[in-house]
């Protein structure tokens, strides 16, 4: 037996650093709800230090706010609030508030001033409806659903029909003259009031749902008579017996059950996991809606659906939508029946279906955006009970936003804000390509077709279960997560899957809506499969093969097809729509630049195909770990020979490098790793290892020079400047093969412009960096010299040791015996900085870094997004200083953060020239810097780069 989830959420303020809000937002808000003395009159006040009112009523007599905040009474709340704004009827009701969440996750209830507030709302919509609460002659009804600021489809809990009980259900039946639906709404809250409220197994109604069908000899629910409803809920009644529990009958019990069980699955397991799974933070909590109650189970004029104003999963402006007859809301969504496409209401609920259309277009006029909306048509007059901005495919997103701008519903600008980096991901996933999908070994080989719930193609081994899921995706296995339906239980197996198939299910159920958010290929209400969980195997009808667990498939979003093999995949091309947004996102003004980490030729142009506007970090060393080189750069450490060789290794390099990026600049480290990274270990050296590094037989000789070498920390030893001073060859070498690179090109074809900018690593006094800048110009000027031609160069320093930020500006003032600069840019290398001002190894922090963020001492993984305080607070410090001292000093970010979307926002209030990060992630930085200029614009702060920077 489950524990009841009222009792779990006493203990759930354990993980509110992590799943709630971290430290400094919650220092910041304060919510120490405290209730002062309440009357009608100061609802507003209710509260000590909320400026805004606790609960927000919405539809009938209330007033729409002015501009709803979504982070107080949530999505669900916002979308109210607009309906009832712009004439769209939605059935009465009241939020109570994100704060309210909070204070109920901290002391495990609402103050009994707050539930007198709530009896008060409930009196508002009486009035307005003309129905009494818990009155049995005509009772009022309510849904109760949680509404996040950002939308967790699924993840939260909602109850329908509060307020029936042995009483009101015969009310019910009296004043509709319609006792069968009475008594099914009635064995629904039975049945949704146990598994939410009290934590019974849904399975255990279930049952007791198959027992009394059998017994009447029908299929569907809808099938049953009044007096087997009536059956059912005795049954179900006995199943809260079993459970030693007790189904409350008075109605206003009912309903603070239902918000506290809503307010406490904010903190439910599968909602954290959604919450770490698509990095949403910093909110205060869920909101709780409380509506009237409007039935889509009153029969063959009554119905429910959800619809799309779009495709979600292609994007097309065309209606996309299902809706059940004589059904509620969660039949929809949850899978139990499969409904119909939504164009087929025009048939059977014409006037009804016209005013949806209306509805629907009035509401993405409105907002601007694709709609997600759910109605309920009772005896054929429509009521909309909730919209919101669709969850949609990436390519939906990009063809969405091409088209919104195209009808003049959107600009650029807002539409980029519409896009998420996810999207951007989802873009460059695989595909199969056209020639395996007209292949005969794909067509033969397709086990049936379902509905193609999510996009793209998958491929992976079948796997039944969540929990084996997520264990064979630790191991580093694709999977193919097979369900009879999936529910919010499953999100950690959905997430870790490839792709999703379910046998029921629609376009707009739990699965499909999951996977399309997440740009997860799913497949759903494949009625041909059939699962054995106890045999651990599953059959397709029409097939003679059974599949085991284990076995791979191959899934197609697009079409719904399950192939019974494993289909090779392509990537796709950055075109279309997509090349057209992301051409917004580069042309948004006083935008970053994105530029690209590449070490070869064809790397590099891999980032230009992605929209790269150059290299922003070429790193020498990876050029050394070819196997035919490897050898030759032991014999030069070892023994101090084969550095010529090495050098027309690295002029070949360059070349195709600079090559491929004709005109744009490529920044090109010296030799930065410890020289222990490319010897032998101990056990390896052997009698043809010594040969190849020019120890003849000496195999002894070679371990004691290699022991001779060793370094207690090499990652603070010999590495970076320190090799270019202590080794000056090595540099100098570099250096000419880099310049020799350029003039080679320059030969071959005048028109061609490389443009290098030589890098000195890990400098951390000004001594070491003018001595080895001073090395670096005078072998470039010597190469120009030799080859006759003026190649345009820069050199700058990668500030990545705390103390060279701290001397910033003396570094950007160094200049030459001739008064030449000796600094053109720093490049910011925020891996190796974060590790020094933090201390903390990058290798290691995985063995605590995600405990310090569950616990709340960090609010992410400062390795991938900037800990702006710290580490951002030197890039500030040192940008500002550099600027005062070189006004023409170039300011960029070339490790890893170059990538994360937050940390480009926070780049971007700094002022820098440009951001770098590895090929692939370049369309995602793109994005992320376009959308951060956006928005700090739209926050008003029109100042340039320049002037951020000076504003230290």
């Amino acid at each position: 037996m489950k524990i009841p989830k009222i009792a779990l959420t006493v203990f759930a303020t354990i993980h509110l650093a992590t799943s709630f809000t971290t430290p400094t937002f919650r220092k910041s808000l304060d919510f120490k709800l405290q209730v002062a003395s309440v009357t009608v009159e100061s609802k507003a006040n209710a509260i000590n230090g909320f400026e805004s009112p606790p609960i927000v009523p919405f539809g009938g007599s209330a007033r729409p706010q002015d501009e709803p905040d979504k982070t107080i009474v949530g999505g669900k709340g916002v979308g109210l609030q607009e309906m009832s704004r712009i004439g769209v009827e939605v059935p009465p009701g009241f939020t109570l508030t994100t704060p309210l969440c909070q204070l109920f996750q901290e002391s495990g209830d609402l103050t009994p001033e707050l539930w007198d507030m709530v009896k008060e709302s409930v009196e508002r919509v009486e009035k307005d409806m003309g129905k009494k609460y818990g009155d049995k002659e005509n009772p009022l009804l309510f849904s109760c659903r949680s509404g996040a600021a950002v939308s967790m489809p699924g993840m939260m809990d909602t109850v329908l029909n509060i307020g029936l009980n042995s009483d009101t259900v015969e009310g019910l039946a009296k004043a509709t003259g319609n006792p069968r639906f009475a008594y099914d709404a009635f064995r629904r809250l039975l049945d949704m009031y146990g598994d939410v409220v009290l934590g019974i197994e849904h399975d255990a109604f279930e049952e007791k749902m198959e027992q009394i069908k059998d017994e009447e000899g029908v299929f569907d629910d809808t099938e049953l008579s009044v007096d087997a409803l009536k059956r059912l809920t005795v049954e179900y009644k006995k199943v809260y017996t079993d459970h030693g529990m007790e189904f409350p009958e008075d109605p206003y019990d009912q309903l603070k059950s239902c918000v506290r069980a809503v307010f406490g699955s904010w903190m439910a397991d599968r909602a954290i996991k959604y919450r770490q799974i698509n990095n949403i933070e910093n909110l205060i909590g869920t909101a709780c809606n409380i509506q009237t109650m409007v039935f889509g189970n009153m029969g063959e004029r009554s119905g429910t659906g959800v619809a799309f104003s779009r495709d979600p999963g292609t994007g097309e402006n065309k209606l996309y939508g299902e809706y059940l007859i004589n059904a509620q809301g969660e039949d929809v969504v949850a899978g139990i029946r499969t409904p119909e496409p939504i164009s087929r209401m025009k048939a059977v609920l014409p006037a009804a279906y016209d005013q949806f259309l209306d509805n629907v277009e009035k509401l993405e006029n409105h907002f601007g955006d694709m709609q997600d909306v759910e109605f309920t048509v009772e005896n054929e007059k429509l009521w909309m009970l909730q919209c919101r901005s669709g969850k949609r495919t990436g390519k939906a997103a990009f063809n969405i936003a091409v088209d919104l701008v195209q009808e003049g519903l959107s600009s650029k600008e807002d539409a980029l804000l519409k896009i998420e980096s996810d999207h951007v991901d989802q873009m460059l996933h695989p595909e199969f390509p056209e020639s395996v999908l007209s292949s005969a070994q794909y067509k033969d080989n397709v086990l049936g077709t379902g509905l193609p719930g999510g996009p793209g193609a998958a491929v992976g081994k079948i796997v039944l279960s969540t929990e084996e899921a997520e264990k064979m995706k630790e191991n580093g296995e694709s999977v193919i997560l097979v369900r009879e339906n999936t529910s919010p239980e499953d999100v950690g197996g959905m997430w870790a899957a490839e792709g999703i198939l379910t046998q029921r299910g629609g376009m707009t159920s739990h699965a499909a809506v999951v996977a399309r958010g997440w740009g997860k290929t799913c497949v759903c209400g494949l009625g041909a499969l059939s699962i054995n969980e106890e045999a651990q195997t599953v059959h397709f009808a029409g097939s003679d093969k059974v599949f085991k667990a284990g076995d791979v498939i191959s899934l197609n979003g697009s079409t719904g097809e399950v192939i019974g093999l494993e289909v090779s995949t392509s990537q796709p091309s950055l075109g279309g729509a997509l090349g057209e947004v992301l051409g917004w996102a580069d042309d948004v003004a006083d935008s970053l630049k994105v530029l690209a980490n590449a070490d070869s030729g064809p790397d590099a142009t891999k980032a230009v195909e992605l929209g790269a506007k150059g290299i922003g970090l070429c790193r020498t060393e990876h050029m050394f770990f070819e196997k035919e080189r490897l050898p030759v750069v032991r014999k030069w450490i070892l023994k101090g020979e084969g550095l010529s060789e090495l050098q027309e290794f690295q002029r070949q390099d360059f070349r195709e490098i600079l090559k491929a990026m004709n005109d744009k600049p490529v920044t090109i480290r010296l030799l930065d790793p410890p020289l222990h990274e490319f010897l032998p270990r101990l056990e390896q050296c052997n009698a043809e290892m010594a040969e190849s590094v020019g120890f003849g037989s000496d195999v002894e000789g070679l371990k004691a020079r290699i022991e001779g070498m060793h370094e207690e920390n090499p990652m603070l030893g010999l590495r970076g400047v320190r090799l270019g001073l202590t080794r000056p060859e090595l540099s100098e070498m570099q250096v000419q093969a880099i310049m020799d690179a350029a003039c080679d090109l320059v030969e071959a074809d005048p028109e061609n412009k490389p443009f290098p900018r030589i890098m000195v690593p890990l400098a951390g006094s000004i001594a070491e960096y003018e001595r080895q800048a001073k090395t670096v110009k005078r072998v470039a000027e010597q190469v120009k010299k030799d080859r006759g031609l003026d190649i345009k160069y820069e050199i700058g320093t990668m500030m990545e040791v705390p103390r060279l930020t701290l001397v910033a500006d003396q570094i950007a003032s160094l200049k030459d015996e001739d008064g030449g600069s000796l600094c053109d840019f720093f490049s910011y290398g925020t891996n190796d900085l974060t590790q020094m001002t933090l201390g903390i190894s990058r290798d290691d922090a995985g063995a605590f870094i995600p405990e310090y963020i569950a616990s709340g001492i960090c609010e992410a993984d400062p390795f991938v997004t900037i800990d702006t305080e710290g580490v951002g607070f030197l890039v500030r410090k040192s940008a500002a200083a550099g600027r005062s001292a070189s006004a023409d000093l170039s300011l960029s970010v070339c490790g890893e953060h170059g990538g994360d979307p937050a940390s480009i926002a926070f780049f971007d209030s700094v002022g820098l020239n440009y951001v770098s990060c590895s090929p692939f992630r370049v369309p995602v930085a793109r994005l992320a810097a376009g959308q951060a200029a956006v928005k700090r614009m739209k926050g008003g702060d029109t100042t340039t780069a320049e002037e951020r920077v000076k504003n230290f």
